[in-house]
């Protein structure tokens, strides 16, 4: 996709110095042409004058035709492909008989679970309980399987063999939408709308009223922050969040899972990629968002995860330990190996270089 993209980009970029070559040299032979029948008495310098005025506007409106068809053939394309977006069938079925959610508890359950990409296992028989209102932090190296078990529970894939059950029920029995609306995501790398900061706040609730995003935003601590833009909550945002830093696209976003108060919440990395200040105001953030819900996070800096009620440690797509911070240190075993090359890292990099 990249090197077809480059491919046009290019092609592109020669459009306009191939169009102005060939102009000036159509004009340089018609000068030359114009200088010899001039010579020969055959033609007048006003009717060359008149016919280079002529001639120059042709070629105008020859561009002008040019670049419309040209935008025409990129704006179809452009078209084709959201259609085809727009048009693309979930791989997630719908159930013939479903179960209507309503208000979740959050009780969680992997009963017996194993997942593959292809021919490639991910998960194999993993077995969990979350309680309503737990904090789990999955804890495990990369590719081990927890953004997996994240996907799973919003069901943007189906399990390949065993179940996930909520408050007992297997999630394949609710309405896809309806069990979404119970789930909240904060990402590492949020993703804003072009549009206002008010609009993105209210995008999982667009019937939100402007007291209830006030109040989401200052239970995210972006109410401050948001009141110096330009036009506060009218502010335009650009280009997923462009004129907005990234702790304050992060405060969006943790407002955004505020509105719409879900019973399930994910946090992926949401803290990972911000300076120290920042994340403290994240976190507080982020401490109001937790309470009453269930959340399951994923970080790799293991100090963030200390606050989790339990830590699930994941290798090779197996479920290895499951305890409190303090109870896995205290058992030397996998998670402990993982924290303290974490913390000998850490210390090794702040230590002065050796003369």
């Amino acid at each position: 996709v990249l090197s077809a993209n480059d491919r046009v980009n290019f092609a592109w970029s020669l459009f306009d110095p191939v169009m102005i070559l060939l102009t000036d040299l159509g004009v340089l032979v018609i000068w030359g042409f114009a200088v010899y029948q001039i010579w020969q008495r055959n033609i007048t310098v006003g009717v060359l004058a008149a016919f280079l005025q002529y001639i120059g506007r042709f070629y105008a409106r020859l561009d002008s035709m040019s670049r419309i068809i040209t935008a025409a053939q990129r704006a179809g394309a452009a078209t084709q492909r959201v259609f085809a977006i727009l048009d693309r069938k979930s791989t997630v079925p719908e159930p013939a008989r479903p179960t209507h959610p309503g208000r979740l508890r959050g009780a969680i359950e992997f009963r017996n679970v194993s997942f593959r990409y292809g021919s490639r296992t991910v998960l194999s028989n993993v077995n969990l309980k979350i309680e309503p209102g737990e904090m789990i932090g999955l804890v495990g190296p990369s590719g081990a399987g927890k953004t997996t078990m994240i996907n799973l529970i919003c069901r943007f894939f189906d399990v390949a063999e065993g179940a996930i059950l909520v408050d007992g029920i297997d999630i394949r029995s609710f309405p896809v939408e309806e069990y979404r609306r119970n789930i909240g995501i904060v990402l590492q790398e949020p993703f804003l709308f072009y549009g206002t900061v008010a609009d993105n706040i209210a995008y999982g609730k667009p019937d939100a009223t402007r007291q209830e995003i006030v109040a989401a935003a200052r239970a995210a601590r972006a109410h401050e922050f948001i009141l110096r833009l330009p036009e506060a909550y009218d502010s335009l945002v650009g280009e997923r969040g462009q004129l907005l830093s990234g702790g304050e696209r992060q405060r969006i976003s943790i407002a955004r899972a505020l509105l719409i108060d879900p019973r399930i919440l994910i946090l992926d990395e949401a803290t990972s990629s911000v300076d120290t200040e920042t994340e403290h105001e994240i976190q507080l953030a982020l401490d109001n968002l937790i309470k009453g819900r269930t959340t399951i996070a994923i970080a790799h800096r293991l100090s963030t995860l200390r606050r989790a009620d339990r830590l699930v440690v994941i290798e090779r797509g197996r479920v290895v330990e499951v305890g409190s911070h303090r109870e896995l240190l205290d058992r030397s075993g996998p998670y402990a190996r993982l924290y303290h090359s974490q913390f000998e890292m850490a210390h090794s990099q702040h230590s002065p270089a050796a003369p």
